[in-house]
């Protein structure tokens, strides 16, 4: 099948994407995982961008904009299909609990105040007059703000609004429809492989929300919401609340009969389902704010999962691929973004036309531009772990020999979007002479390797001249944070060896190995210092390759805050002990979204085939190599291992049994 625009996903985003690019002229399919569990069937519907108090400008910029289109854009929809999407410019109420007090800005006696801009006004209200605006407020409510722009609209509404109006305008809609793969060629994307068959087009948007990930390596990550709702009862003789209350951990949206609760916000994968814990959380929060509603009778209990992004920011704009456009991460604001981001996307695609704004979402603020040649990063069900890739191998000269006329399927090494043929690492230290060190990693046909950006600065013994003795149109410089001790060091150093790439000519290269060691005996990296900086370098941009122990709970959080790869350590740094934490790395490698790069410890070329056949993704060796009696003749070694090893996981191991069982068939055999 062949359309002009493929959109992966049917919630809000790509449904609303979809109608504008129609309505524009253009064929359009939209692929849809499953149309009721997108989050927008999950979400309350407030459009609160004031209430919210949006820190980011560029956030609070996009939302205030959107904000503004909705009126048209819902009147738009419902002339389309004669249905009502719920939408109320009813303003939204923020009370305040008396150990709240204290914010910037406030009032007394109910003046009104500008809170956040000129265009968006806000309203105190004190003690008095907000219990007698909304009567039936919690006895601590001491005040609260009044933001009158703010506005709501029912999002099961819409979202059937959406979907009908999508057909109405003849854009195509497959549910059911789960996309496994992207299929690229030369920077494009040639079709996506779903479990329907190949589909293809002219162009491509991701829109799929928190399961983005699955297909792409960008930080989304299923951020799960608990919400329920309770029924007005029938002796209630009107509407008791008459707008959307937003307090501290808790909102109460009213809807025509019922009063929706929400929302837990809880960082636990797709787990589904609501827990007593979480339901308990709300009620509580909900009760103190609004008590009256404890007499409720509850209606319905939900969950659902936002697509959250570590700096909770939206990826929007172009992406490696020069037909593939992003429109993801808007985390808890995806209905409120639907109409901005439909026009941006639509004006990205059909004119070349890219707003200002979306300069802050690109997701190049998460991973290293890319070459203009480099192909992305691909998913496949084919293999055990999410990131395995379905794209067609580009190989080292050793590699394809081995590989030739064998019927494997494998993938490049890919890290923040690089694609590498090798999966060998090497590094600068420990080598008797500049010359060693130079034929070693020729021998190795690395094309990544860590440079120690201290010992660099200062000129230490091995380290003179590093920068002039290897050619760096070749080969990508990782900078590592060798000797800092804490976080501090660590982020101060990773940003001096950013500088040190450009000036080495790589002014797209955001790497960095980072290494946070207080521990001057074993040399084993501080899980917490790691954590810290790492959080912090990814705010930054960097493309973070942590250094760890071998602790499966840490190296989830490292991916979870958005690093390129993890890199568990097989025993202490030069101590050539082997495989010491095998048990662990197979766990991480199990649950890694993310490539696995074992660092450290490896000291034979038999130690590093069997990492490779655990399924890790590269290795990282240095003293193995730099300490032998013949580093090139090593180095070559090295590279063979890493390759037979890589194959052999491909392959697959046979069976372990518990008897013999003999290499030729008894049958056909010569008897007497």
């Amino acid at each position: 099948m062949t359309s002009e625009t493929v959109i992966i996903g049917g919630g809000v985003i790509g449904l609303a994407i979809a109608i504008e690019l129609k309505l524009r002229g253009t064929r359009v399919t939209v692929l849809c995982r499953d149309f009721q569990a997108a989050a927008t069937h999950a979400a309350a519907g407030m459009l609160a961008p004031d209430a919210e108090n949006i820190p980011n400008e560029a956030m609070r910029s996009l939302c205030w904009r959107s904000r503004a289109l909705y009126a048209d854009w819902t009147r738009k929809l419902e002339e389309l299909t004669g249905l009502n999407t719920g939408y109320r410019p009813c303003g939204i109420l923020a009370p305040v609990f008396e150990e709240a007090e204290g914010q910037e800005g406030r009032g007394a006696g109910g003046e009104k105040l500008i809170f956040s801009s000129p265009s968006s006004p806000a309203y105190w209200l004190n003690r008095e007059a907000i219990h007698q605006y909304q009567p039936g407020l919690g006895a601590e409510v001491i005040g609260g703000w009044w933001y009158p722009e703010d506005a709501q609209v029912d999002n099961k509404a819409l979202a059937h609004v959406l979907w009908t109006a999508a057909e109405s305008v003849g854009v195509e809609l497959k549910d059911g429809i789960t996309v496994e793969a992207f299929l690229q060629q030369q920077g494009k994307v040639v079709g996506v492989q779903t479990n329907a068959g190949m589909i293809s087009a002219a162009h491509y948007v991701l829109a799929s929300g928190a399961w983005s990930n699955e297909l792409l390596p960008l930080p989304v990550r299923p951020r799960k919401g608990q919400m329920l709702s309770v029924r007005i009862p029938e002796f209630a003789p009107e509407l008791p609340l008459k707008r959307v209350l937003f307090g501290q951990d808790i909102y109460i949206v009213p809807r025509r009969d019922r009063l929706v609760i929400g929302a837990t916000s809880e960082d636990v994968g797709f787990i589904p389902d609501n827990t007593p814990e979480g339901i308990q959380k709300l009620l509580q929060a909900a009760i103190r704010l609004y008590p009256q509603l404890k007499h409720y009778p509850i209606q319905e209990f939900w969950w659902g999962f936002r697509p959250a992004t570590p700096d909770e920011l939206p990826i929007l704009g172009t992406s490696y691929c020069q037909n593939l456009t992003l429109a993801t991460g808007h985390y808890r604001n995806g209905i409120l973004l639907a109409p901005v981001t439909a026009a941006l996307i639509a004006d990205l695609i059909l004119e070349q036309k890219s707003d200002p704004l979306l300069a802050d979402f690109h997701y190049s603020r998460f991973q290293s531009k890319p070459s203009t040649s480099t192909p992305m990063l691909t998913h496949s069900a084919n293999f055990s772990n999410g990131h395995r890739s379905a794209i067609s191998p580009q190989h080292s000269p050793v590699e394809t020999r081995l590989i030739a006329s064998l019927p494997i399927e494998d993938s490049p090494l890919i890290i923040a979007g690089k694609t590498f043929k090798s999966r060998l690492m090497t590094g600068t230290g420990k080598y008797r002479s500049i010359e060693e060190m130079q034929q070693s990693i020729a021998a190795s046909d690395c094309q990544i390797v860590t440079v120690a950006v201290r010992r660099v600065q200062t000129k230490a013994p091995g380290h003179e001249g590093l920068a002039e003795a290897l050619d760096w149109t070749k080969i990508w410089m990782l900078p590592n944070t060798a000797g800092c001790q804490t976080a501090e060091e660590a982020i101060r150093v990773a940003r001096l060896g950013r500088e040190m790439a450009k000036l080495l000519g790589q002014e797209d290269n955001n790497f960095v190995k980072l290494e946070v060691i207080p521990d001057l005996k074993y040399l084993l990296p501080d899980p917490i210092g790691t954590l810290q900086a790492a959080e912090q370098l990814v705010k930054e941009g960097f493309a973070v390759l942590p250094y760890i122990n071998a602790d499966p709970m840490l190296a989830k959080r490292l991916e979870e805050v958005g690093c390129a790869t993890v890199m568990p350590l097989a025993s202490p740094i030069g101590s050539g002990q082997g495989l010491k934490t095998t048990a662990n790395i197979q766990i991480i490698i199990e649950n890694a979204g993310v490539p696995v790069v074992v660092d450290a410890g490896i000291g034979s070329p038999s130690e590093a085939a069997q990492a490779m056949e655990l399924g890790a993704d590269a290795l990282l060796i240095n003293s193995a190599i730099a300490l032998s009696p013949n580093p090139g003749a090593m180095a070559r070694a090295m590279n063979l291992a890493t390759v037979a090893g890589r194959l052999a996981y491909l392959a697959g191991r046979m069976p372990i049994k518990d008897y013999a069982s003999p290499s030729s068939p008894l049958t056909g055999t010569i008897t007497s």
